[in-house]
């Protein structure tokens, strides 16, 4: 077992990380209990696969289920509408416990459900795709999607426990894999360029299903993240803004698509994080190599490297048009997170749009 700690002074938690952890979710979770139910929220896919192994973790917890729809578009008002009915109808008192099972739209919605429900309920993440267990799971960013963009709609709330179990990683189909890879990659390429290294030598073991591999891919990830959130949790310092190193880019490809299962969130970061590295490049921040060296690697493991392979075939200026509409935007000027080469990212505030733009048109990837 490894655990990780997030010490946000009374908000802290502890990541743990545990093959098996599931079938005896009781050894975990039994502090949260205190003799009452569990209220779980989860989806259809995770509900036939993750959720009887919950369940026989905790089969002397009385369980009440909420199973939600599949996929991005249940990010939605009126799937948060139906959660918080779904969640009052139950009782749920501030006191108890909201267990988010399942991906990162699962987590997004639920935390964002906990956090408004009677001004605040606690709530636990159980993380059960890749992408989740090493990024979306911690940190305390909870949200919905609207109509004008990603994330638009939310508030930050910190668990109060997070369960990692890779086992249930086993129940991923390829692509979910590969594209919860992306935020896996992602923190090597920010600040560590010996953890891109391994990534290199170990991603395709990773996806395949090496329980090695993936126990040191997840560590490294949440130790990382958490360390971010640690000194910049509600990401007023630029520190926390680097873990968007890709999601500039890959918001506005999502956008486009629908956010649909068109394009995987992981699927789009990745696109969104070799466009970084190549704008970066044509900036002349970073080289050319170090540019192609990232595209090499997603293609290698299966990922996309700009919008062309993300199916994407808008128009640069229509791209920007989706940007305009990022959380991040501030004073009519929109931060993007750029590069000096692998594991050097930084903030940059000074970027045109008009250059974006242009940039994304002469792309030809």
């Amino acid at each position: 077992m490894s655990c990780v700690r997030v010490g946000l002074g009374e908000q802290s938690y502890d990541i743990v990380i545990e093959p098996g952890a599931i079938r005896n979710a009781a050894e975990y979770l039994g502090s949260y209990i205190r003799g009452r139910r569990l209220v779980i929220v989860t989806e259809r896919n995770v509900a036939d696969y993750v959720l009887p192994m919950l369940s026989e973790g905790l089969k002397d917890v009385a369980l009440e289920t909420i199973v939600l729809d599949p996929g991005e578009g249940t990010k939605s008002w009126h799937q948060l509408e139906r959660l918080c009915d779904g969640l009052l109808n139950a009782g749920i008192e501030r006191s108890d416990h909201i267990v988010a099972l399942g991906g990162g739209v699962i987590g997004d919605l639920t935390g964002f459900a906990a956090a408004v429900i009677k001004r605040g309920c606690h709530f636990i993440q159980i993380p059960t795709s890749l992408l989740a267990q090493v990024d979306s799971s911690v940190g305390g960013k909870t949200a919905i999607n609207c109509r004008a963009g990603k994330n638009l709609i939310g508030a930050f709330h910190q668990p109060v426990l997070v369960l990692i179990d890779p086992e249930t990683l086993d129940t991923l189909p390829p692509r979910e894999m590969r594209a919860g890879y992306a935020e896996v990659v992602k923190y090597g390429l920010i600040g560590d360029f010996a953890f891109f290294e391994w990534c290199e030598a170990n991603a395709a073991s990773l996806i395949a299903g090496d329980r090695t591999s993936q126990m040191k891919a997840i560590e490294t990830s949440v130790r990382a993240k958490a360390a971010i959130v640690e000194a910049d949790e509600r990401e007023t310092l630029d520190r926390r803004a680097l873990l968007n190193l890709g999601h500039t880019f890959g918001h506005a490809l999502e956008a486009e698509t629908g956010f649909s299962d068109r394009l995987l969130h992981g699927e789009a970061v990745a696109a969104g994080m070799a466009l970084a590295f190549r704008y970066s490049a044509r900036l002349g921040y970073c080289t050319k190599q170090d540019a192609e060296r990232v595209s090499a690697h997603l293609r290698a493991v299966g990922l996309p490297e700009g919008p062309a392979a993300a199916g994407v075939e808008a128009k640069g200026s229509t791209l920007v048009g989706h940007m305009l509409h990022d959380k991040k935007m501030t004073g009519g000027t929109l931060p993007f997170i750029l590069v000096r080469g692998i594991g050097q990212a930084y903030v940059d505030k000074s970027v045109s749009l008009a250059d974006v733009a242009e940039f994304l048109d002469a792309d030809a990837l």
